[in-house]
């Protein structure tokens, strides 16, 4: 989102102070573009004015979840939710903050209300994770109840998305294809030349460029499960108690084929044990490769998916066969690519007169995000003019194009690193689709 759009709009308020849509418009603007204790002074500002105004309490507590101030947010719930018992957007957001708390039992109780005041309703995420919490066998050791809760914490998912949502990215989605979904739809054919279904693919590159949304779209592409995996999913304080958590995540995959694992950020969980002073991080490695060569079980069907923007640092050892044997350069989108992005970007959004294939060529070197971030700072123009003429205003080619100047491609500083590890540490030619793009030969 451009500065420059936020700043006419605080020059606005200033102009007009107690303008309540404008303030609330600003909130919305500073919400979404990250900067959350600005949003929640301009949405306290807005409730001075009106103290029951339901969007900008519920706009409040949507900052203090996002800065992970969940007592404070239930709070402002609660006030809300006195006055308005079945505000939907409401519970929802209190429903996902006793989640993140562990109070899972109130939460399945708001989760069941919800589907009452709406039986169509249904939230993956919510609905897996009270699925997953009431199939989970009583553990045969000794745990608490907390304990017990949290081995229910990690969600699944089924995505709506598949390779036809993913602008560009061809190269990437052909290997995928080879290794995923044709042995899961060719079983037979793969098992006479003893290959399985299933395995590890390593995505690597500039951040931005759609990873995350490539291993998504993959587990929609064959209708799989999805298990989203963060570092804060696995790191626990207490000694053994993040390679349990590893155990129950493979767990969970194996009794949810076919599933997609993927770990975002993986070399925050797989870092080159040479390089690590602390003890109990190598544990966590051996206990992450075991897992992946299902020494003790059986893996088939279970697709590994890592993204990393430092292939660099990953330990050598996840790169055997058998583990992340498959490592996929994810690059910024081609001119054909952009130009697929930036469609899909605003096929929902008023347009008019856009030259896609010249707005493509003007954007090289963009990832899927910078191109995201065009389109926003285009639509925030507009969205001011259309608060002025108070009625809806097409996105054109001028405002992309000037958004497209503004806005300076986030890539550039990754290939600076990866340029040095292309040419000087490129031993087994893992780097070698890195110089290819930078058209370097070595």
């Amino acid at each position: 989102m451009s500065s420059e759009v936020i700043k006419q709009l605080q020059e606005a308020v200033q102009f007009s102070p107690e303008n309540v849509p404008l303030r609330m418009h600003l909130a919305q603007v500073l919400l979404q573009d990250y900067e959350y204790i600005a949003a929640e002074e301009q949405y306290r500002k807005v409730l001075e004015l009106s103290a029951n105004h339901t969007a900008a309490q519920l706009g409040l507590a949507r900052t203090f979840y996002y800065q992970q101030k969940y007592s404070a947010a239930i709070v402002v719930l609660e006030q809300l939710e006195h006055r308005e018992p079945d505000h939907f957007d409401a519970l929802l957001l209190h429903c996902r903050i006793l989640v993140k708390e562990q109070s899972l039992s109130l939460a399945k109780e708001i989760y069941q209300h919800l589907l009452q005041l709406n039986s169509g309703f249904r939230d993956e995420a919510l609905d897996s994770l009270f699925r997953v919490a009431q199939q989970q066998p009583t553990p045969s050791y000794n745990m608490d109840e907390e304990e017990a809760e949290t081995e229910n914490l990690f969600l699944l998912e089924k995505p709506d998305i598949n390779f036809s949502d993913v602008g560009g990215m061809e190269r990437e989605k052909q290997e995928i294809d080879l290794k995923i979904i044709k042995p899961l739809q060719f079983p037979d054919l793969y098992k006479a030349y003893d290959k399985k279904a299933g395995g590890g693919i390593l995505l690597y590159g500039p951040p931005g460029c759609g990873k995350t949304y490539l291993a998504k779209a993959t587990a929609g592409q064959i209708q799989a499960e999805f298990i989203n995996v963060g570092i804060q999913d696995v790191l626990d304080m207490w000694v053994g108690a993040s390679e349990k958590n590893l155990h129950s995540l493979f767990e969970m995959a194996r009794q949810s084929r076919p599933c997609v694992l993927f770990f975002d950020e993986v070399d925050a969980l797989g870092a080159n044990r040479n390089s690590l002073r602390n003890s109990g991080a190598a544990h966590i490695i051996n206990q992450f490769l075991a897992e992946m060569d299902g020494i003790a079980t059986n893996n088939e069907n279970i697709l590994i998916m890592g993204a990393t923007n430092a292939p660099w640092s990953l330990d050598p050892a996840f790169r055997r066969p058998g583990r992340f044997d498959r490592i996929i350069f994810v690059a910024p989108p081609d001119a054909t690519g952009r130009e697929e992005i930036l469609q899909l970007q605003l096929r929902n959004k008023p347009v008019a007169d856009v030259n896609y294939n010249a707005l493509a060529k003007a954007t090289a070197g963009f990832s899927g995000a910078d191109l995201k971030a065009v389109i926003d700072m285009a639509t925030e123009e507009k969205l001011l003019e259309a608060l002025q003429k108070g009625t809806p205003q097409p996105i054109t080619q001028k405002e992309l194009l000037k958004a497209a100047k503004t806005h300076k491609p986030t890539t550039k500083e990754w290939f600076n690193t990866a340029r040095n590890y292309a040419l000087y540490s490129n031993e087994t030619g893992l780097y070698d689709d890195v110089l290819k793009y930078l058209e370097i030969k070595k």
